[in-house]
């Protein structure tokens, strides 16, 4: 089974776990709505990789991590469209949750999916369980405060914000939970893993900028133009496109530069260059710096 097919397996059946007998049929729609089919999934396959590279003695701790860190992800995504915040009327060229099954199921949804997402880490079987809790801080510190996924929204509703911290916080953080979740899984030091993890997640943050500004948003699935509608911080408004381009590339090399030295960083380095080709594709950066000009 490739990696790809494991997590689909894996996210599936975390759902399947919440779908007991009299369960309410319209939140378990909405909830798999926002789960499947999936994005890129690049949070869980940095968990198994990093999991893996440090020798993945705990296959079912690193899966449930996984499932764990991805679960968190799409509930962020499910809060974040809400009208409250970016009124999204797509995600993944979807109807987001809201629009397909109105604000107060979306609201729930969100919020079942954080509760599934520790639930599924709280039921893992493994034979080194004095590993779980440290996995289950490290993953619970990227969604909370002071400077999770949580905070990283309520800077959007301060008057003024750092966009450095507001970028770790957003995104940043649960990329570095997932990398620094799947070194623990296999009993290795976070500290390093965690470093590059934040690395990655800042590119991704401004990849994102950068696509705000100048994407297809057929291509992209969501719509654009929304940083500048709600006056949120962005590099693409900031230093313009090239810069943002500029700076995603630095941080890509700065991401790449560091992955510890381990019998997996060759894969790793590899799966940073495959994901920079996929946000910000090369073709196609002159054509979004000269739109954008």
């Amino acid at each position: 089974m490739n990696e790809s097919h494991r997590i689909e397996e894996l996210l599936l059946a975390a759902l399947q776990g919440a779908e007991g007998p009299g369960h309410p049929p319209r939140l378990a729609a909405a909830v798999r709505h926002a789960v499947l089919p999936g994005g890129a999934r690049v949070r869980p396959r940095l968990v198994l990789a990093v999991a893996a590279a440090c020798g993945n003695d705990e296959p079912a701790l690193a899966g449930a991590a996984a499932v764990a860190i991805e679960l968190l992800h799409c509930a962020s995504l499910v809060h974040d469209d809400l009208p409250c915040f970016d009124d999204a009327p797509l995600r993944r060229g979807l109807p987001s949750v809201h629009r397909a099954f109105g604000e107060r199921l979306a609201v729930l949804a969100g919020d079942a999916l954080i509760v599934r997402a520790f639930q599924v880490l709280a039921e893992v079987r493994c034979s080194r369980p004095t590993r779980v809790p440290p996995v289950l801080a490290t993953v619970a510190a990227g969604v909370g405060m002071p400077g999770g996924i949580c905070a990283g929204q309520a800077w959007e509703c301060e008057p003024q914000v750092s966009l450095a911290q507001y970028q770790r916080a957003k995104t940043g953080a649960l990329f570095g939970a997932a990398t620094a979740a799947g070194a623990q899984a296999a009993g290795a030091e976070p500290a390093a893993w965690r470093a590059f993890g934040e690395c990655l997640g800042e590119a991704y943050q401004v990849a994102d900028d950068v696509r705000d500004v100048a994407a297809d948003p057929s291509l992209l699935g969501k719509p654009i133009g929304r940083d500048l509608a709600l006056g949120r911080p962005s590099v693409a408004r900031r230093d313009g496109v090239a810069g943002a381009i500029d700076r995603f590339r630095e941080l890509i090399a700065a991401a790449s530069q560091a992955v510890p030295e381990c019998r997996g960083a060759d894969k790793l380095r590899a799966l940073v260059r495959l994901e920079s080709e996929r946000l910000v594709p090369s073709a196609l950066c002159a054509e979004w710096m000269a739109s954008a000009a």
